[in-house]
């Protein structure tokens, strides 16, 4: 086996068939890989905070260090070995931002790959093999019908109409919440990328999209979350101002 197989996708096939299992015994039997799915995304993103946090830090830093090239291209415009000299001492010293930028690039990738084989061959049981011996006893056969109408192994229109509205809902909401402003490529990005995530997931397994579904949930969540804490220390910041105003009067 390789790394690939031994190190990320066997660990995850695992957690995904364990929280199949656990599911089972608590409906006696009518588990349906669908909804192991939704829970194991879950579990998935719990452990990925860390480099969600991270990765949210890094971009508001790549934002400042973009618009400190623009300084340095128009400081420098007529001296092309002093500006190239400039950028790369500036990329030089955000190393920090570029590595964290590439290992959360390298998790998705990983993620893709192993989502993907999960849902091709793995469950339909190509690597029942790869099952750890101390796992309870699986199926010989997944349900991989979610709520009884949904194949997860085959591509989905229903599903993937549903991933393209979750993922217009986040970068919406992203933009809203983002303090940067809103330029004319983001407000194209807002439209492209979901009518280009439609095209790229149409003839992907359903489980996949109901991965990505979940997870874009987690995210909308969070992001509610963050909205919520911001009108909340906003307001409290208004009624001491007025509390205040009030001890003066």
């Amino acid at each position: 086996m390789g790394l690939f197989t031994t190190l990320i996708y066997q660990p995850f096939f695992n957690l995904l068939v364990g929280i199949y299992w656990a599911i089972d015994q608590f409906t006696g039997g009518r588990a349906d890989m669908g909804t192991a799915v939704i829970i194991f995304t879950i579990v998935f993103r719990i452990l990925w905070l860390p480099i969600s946090f991270a990765s949210g830090r890094s971009a508001k830093e790549r934002h400042e260090i973009s618009e400190k090239i623009k300084e340095i291209q128009l400081a420098f415009a007529q001296e092309p070995v002093r500006l190239k000299e400039e950028i790369k001492q500036l990329t030089r010293s955000n190393r920090r931002i570029v590595i964290v930028s590439s290992i959360n690039l390298f998790i998705q990738i990983m993620v893709m790959l192993m989502l993907y084989r999960i849902f091709t061959t793995g469950l339909e049981g190509a690597d029942f093999h790869l099952i750890y011996d101390w796992m309870p006893p699986h199926p010989e056969q997944f349900n991989l019908t979610f709520l009884h109408q949904f194949d997860l192994t085959h591509p989905n229109w229903t599903i993937n109409w549903i991933n393209t509205g979750v993922i217009f809902t986040a970068e919406l909401l992203s933009g809203f919440l983002s303090p940067f402003p809103t330029g004319r490529a983001e407000l194209m990005s807002l439209f492209i990328l979901p009518l280009g995530a439609f095209t790229f997931f149409a003839f992907m397994p359903a489980g996949k999209k109901l991965f990505v579904i979940t997870t874009l949930l987690f995210s909308i969540v969070l992001m509610l979350f963050k909205l919520l804490k911001v009108v909340y220390y906003e307001s409290r910041s208004r009624l001491k101002k007025v509390a205040y105003g009030l001890i003066l009067k």
